[in-house]
Parts: C-alpha cells; structure tokens; sequence
C-alpha cells in the first residue's frame, strides 16, 4: 500500500481591524471591527476558496490605547452564530476562556452553535494570559499559569463529558406512541473534581458532530500537553523552519501517551500573506505598511 494521503488545511483568522497593526489604515481596508457585512463578506470569500476554518479570536479587557484590532470587537461565539447563517460549509471557530466562565456554558453554547451550523462549530480553549482581564470577573489578580492549566483541563474533560450526556438518536419523536425522548440514551455526568461540580446533562441534544471540534494554541510544555490530549487542531506561531520542525515533532511525540495517533491532530502554523501580482509590489505594500509603525504601537504590539 502507498503511503497515506495527506491534505493540507487553510483557516482564515480574522483579528479585528486587521492582522497587521496598521492594516486598517490602507486603501480599501475596513476601519472598524463591528461591521458585519465586512466579517460576512470575508467568510464567504474563505468558503469559496474551500478553507476548511474561519477563526475569530476573543480579548476580555482593553485599554483606550490598545490596538484598533483589540478595541472593539463582537463577543465571537454571537458572531459565528450569525456566520453560520451566511455560510453552508466552512467551519467556524470561536475563543471562549475557562478562565473566565463555567463548563456548562461552554458547552451548551457551542452544542448549539453546532446544531445551528449543521456540524461546523470549533471552540478555541484558552486560558486568558492578560492579567487585567480578572479584574472584569470579580477577581483581584490572574490565577498562575500552572493553576490555570490545571482548571483548563478539568474544564474541557467536563464540557466533553456534558456532550457526552447525550446518545445519538434520544430524541424519538414517535407520534404514534407518544414518545418524545428515549431516557436511556441521555443520562447525567455527576462530575464532581477540584474546580467543578456539574450534575447534567445539558438541555441540548447530541451535537451533529458528537464533539465539536477544539483548538489549542498554547506553547507552553502545560499547553502542549492539554493539546496533546485534547486538542484536534493547534495553532502555531513558530517561524523559523528549524525550530517549526521541531515544535512539530515535540507535540506530536506527546499524543501516544495518551492513546492518540499523530494523524488525529492538525498543526495550522500562522502567516500573513502580502499580496501582489509581483514579487516587487508586495514588498512595497509591505513597506507602506511598516512606514505607518510607531515605538509605541509597535511596543504593544
């Protein structure tokens, strides 16, 4: 047999006013991050070059100096939402924090962002780096990155045990018997752990999926381990082509431990493609943007 064929996976990943920080200032660009026929428009253009993913990425506190892309911008599980309406086939990814909110939540939002999308809802599992973003949730200070690693997995083993609540075909509908809803096909989670105690199930049936899809992005050797045995997709920012192989090679090693093959996780490195019908002209549209960077907006960047 020949080898196995591989395919490549193309997402999309809308930040705000650009990816670039003075991206909204050039010609033709939109300047605000709440423009849904922009957001909409950009989702089906990914659809029909076939990407497999559009990802919007989420922050939980801002600064009046903070950049235009980290200003304003749509809560992104409501935005996929209405995405979902737009578009028939790309998947759709969203940031929700475990820092920040309650298993049950997460995972009753994202069965229903499943059902409406068809089968098509990703959650993005962070743990909220900022430290000012606690002060938003009645906290005094951020948790450290440890504890907070240990709650995110706890967090997700519990969303995907709430999914997990449900059979595929509990919901009967039998009008000649009356029978709605087959009770041994659903039953309760009864989880009870460090940071959690949630009885179950969710009020939402099983997802067209089984599990939504889940994204990590976490470099740290806590975060590669949570993506190593939870994560079906991760992003990676590594730039240089040594240590990208190497990065690679190191997450992917850490899948056996946990009874998972290789091939069960995707690997979407970043880039920002610039964009010219030559080599020349994309290199201009480069330096113009450059030209527009400060110390400052390049600091806080």
């Amino acid at each position: 047999m020949g080898a196995q064929q591989r395919q490549m996976h193309l997402g999309v990943f809308v930040l705000g006013a650009g990816n670039h920080s003075a991206g909204w200032r050039y010609e033709g660009a939109a300047v605000s991050n709440n423009e849904l026929p922009v957001i909409q428009e950009i989702a089906k253009i990914a659809e029909r070059g076939k990407f497999d993913l559009l990802f919007i990425s989420d922050g939980l506190d801002m600064e009046p100096g903070d950049l235009p892309s980290f200003l304003c911008r749509f809560e992104p599980t409501t935005l996929i939402s209405v995405l979902s309406a737009a578009t028939r086939h790309i998947g759709l990814g969203a940031t929700v924090s475990t820092s920040f909110t309650e298993p049950y939540n997460v995972a009753r939002i994202f069965a229903s962002i499943d059902h409406l999308s068809r089968g098509r809802a990703a959650w993005n599992v962070v743990t909220s780096s900022r430290a000012k973003a606690a002060l938003n949730f009645s906290l005094e200070r951020q948790m450290d990155h440890e504890l907070r690693y240990e709650r995110a997995n706890e967090f997700v083993d519990v969303v995907r045990g709430l999914w997990d609540c449900w059979e595929d075909g509990a919901i009967v509908a039998d009008k000649a018997t009356g029978l709605y809803l087959d009770a041994e096909k659903v039953r309760a989670l009864d989880h009870k752990g460090r940071f959690f105690q949630v009885k179950g199930p969710i009020n939402t049936a099983r997802c067209p999926q089984g599990h939504p899809v889940i994204i990590q992005a976490g470099g740290s050797p806590t975060g590669l381990e949570l993506a190593a045995r939870t994560a079906d997709v991760v992003f990676s920012v590594v730039q240089e082509l040594d240590s990208a192989q190497k990065a690679y090679a190191d997450l992917k090693g850490r899948l056996a431990k946990y009874g998972r093959d290789p091939g069960q996780l995707a690997v979407l490195p970043g880039v920002m493609p610039i964009i010219g019908h030559t080599e020349s002209e994309a290199k201009d549209k480069l330096a113009l943007l450059q030209s527009w960077l400060t110390p400052t907006n390049a600091l806080t960047w």
